[in-house]
């Protein structure tokens, strides 16, 4: 421990990145405090030790959206000889219930590894003071002042609000979804992002009846044809789409029936007409901010960008002894596992047993939409963008051979390899829309990470039957312009 400071290193933000960059750097032998404070949602919703993944995010997300293919597979099941009971019905009381368990164990876990590894953790507030002082506010209002030679800054994003009446008084975002006591019934969910996407897919297959509003594109910064295939499964199980509308006010009434409901007014952006419709939930889904107005990072010298993001170069801000990690950077992936990798990485070089940076070129991810889509590398957009005449693209529908009993669509499901014919066909990026995406593009990603060509793809011999085993035997390209529904083995 430097002797001129509390602490070697302190963390602002207990969640992915910042639980894994403190766990690490006390590994190494540093001295370490992490701070971490949730402010309540309008609403008054709030969480534990862990951030937006654990409590908000990915994990009670991928349960939820489990509990919506489990509803799939119930109906599938009949198709192969399984005798279902009619009055089969879902209790969101007891999804709720036991997903908020879950999540309260693994709260709990990280209390206990935070300990273990002599990490001090203090519930509060932080803001900086300077470059090497912070100011910790708890729940009560005692004020401690504390120094470290380093400061991570890895305070996450929350929800944005529109500018709207009635936003913040009448709607939910996902910091409150997860945990609401009463089944959402006739949803309404504003914006286009995987969050709201991913929400309205999970809240349709547990049998409610969900609307989407869309301003413009869906899932912005994805490949768009991957994005649109998406949206049209969503439509084809009955999700209901109103494109291209905004919002203008959310108001409470109450019904003739007494039944209060949240009455939304609407404008169509293609011509102008104004509309109306009544929900019981609203869900904002427009976007996040980042979480750095209010901590200090003025006081400190830091420079935020304008949008609230930070640049850094390798994780350093421009203020030598201030790092960021996580959703916070300016144009880095906003995942969890990105800020887990980075801030083991930086831990390390802060301890000095590393010179290791984080790579975020080729970071692969997963949309768990009703039909999942996940990709890896550049979507193809991007791809002729930079590339131009030199951009191969192989690709085919294909059908789950579990699909084929129950009949399901047979033209939902789609991948594509895209490749780079100027650098022997290297797969710069790699793309499917398909059930267990996710679990398909994990291993694919590691062979693109080294440099696997079309022709490693091609000497691949594949798992049958799989879904993954086509991107194997990919022979159609699309300036071809041939069929590219793949039939039999």
């Amino acid at each position: 421990m430097h002797s001129e400071y509390s602490y070697d290193l302190i963390v602002v933000g207990g969640g992915s990145g910042g639980l894994a960059c403190s766990k690490e750097a006390a590994e190494q032998g540093l001295t370490v405090a992490l701070l971490d404070f949730v402010k309540p949602t309008p609403l008054g919703c709030s969480w534990g030790l862990g951030g937006t993944c654990v409590n908000v995010g990915c994990i009670p997300k991928k349960l939820m959206h489990q509990a919506s293919l489990l509803g799939e597979s119930i109906h599938d099941a009949s198709h192969y000889g399984w005798e279902i009971n009619e009055n089969c019905s879902h209790s969101w009381e007891k999804m709720k219930d036991n997903v908020q368990n879950h999540i309260g164990s693994i709260n709990f876990g990280y209390r206990v590894q935070l300990r273990d590894r002599k990490v001090k953790y203090l519930n509060a507030y932080g803001t900086l003071v300077d470059p090497h002082t912070i100011k910790a506010v708890d729940r009560r209002g005692k004020e401690t002042l504390l120094t470290a030679k380093n400061f991570v800054i890895s305070s996450g994003c929350r929800p944005r609000y529109p500018d709207i009446p009635g936003a913040k008084e009448h709607c939910v975002t996902s910091d409150d979804l997860f945990s609401l006591e009463k089944c959402p019934g006739k949803t309404l969910v504003i914006g286009a992002s995987y969050v709201a996407l991913e929400c309205a897919g999970f809240l349709a297959g547990l049998g409610l009846d969900v609307t989407v509003m869309v301003r413009s594109i869906l899932l912005r910064g994805f490949d768009q044809d991957m994005a649109e295939r998406v949206g049209k499964y969503m439509k084809d199980i009955g999700i209901k789409f109103i494109r291209p509308a905004v919002p203008l006010s959310v108001e409470a009434i109450t019904m003739n029936d007494g039944k209060k409901v949240l009455n939304v007014n609407y404008t169509m952006l293609d011509n102008g007409n104004k509309a109306q419709d009544k929900f019981d939930t609203v869900l904002l889904a427009i976007g996040r901010d980042p979480c750095t107005v209010n901590i200090g990072l003025d006081n400190a010298g830091v420079v935020v960008e304008k949008n609230g993001y930070i640049k850094t170069v390798n994780e350093q801000t421009n203020v030598p002894s201030i790092y960021g990690i996580g959703d916070i950077l300016y144009d880095k992936p906003e995942l969890t596992p990105v800020a887990i990798h980075a801030g083991r990485l930086l831990a390390k070089r802060l301890s000095g047993v590393s010179t290791q940076q984080c790579d975020y070129d080729s970071i692969p991810t997963t949309i768990f939409t009703p039909l999942e889509y996940s990709c890896c590398g550049l979507s193809e957009e991007v791809a002729i963008e930079k590339l131009g005449d030199d951009v191969e693209v192989y690709h085919a529908q294909f059908m789950p051979l579990e699909w084929t009993i129950p009949h399901r669509d047979e033209n939902s499901c789609y991948l594509k390899l895209i490749c780079n014919k100027r650098d022997q066909e290297r797969v710069i990026g790699i793309h499917i829309l398909g059930p267990n995406s996710g679990e398909v593009m994990q291993g694919f990603a590691t062979a693109m990470k080294c440099g696997a060509t079309k022709a490693h793809f091609d000497d691949t011999v594949g798992i049958h039957p799989t879904n993954a085993e086509w991107f194997t035997t990919l022979r159609i390209t699309r300036r071809s312009g041939q069929d590219v529904k793949v039939t039999g083995c």
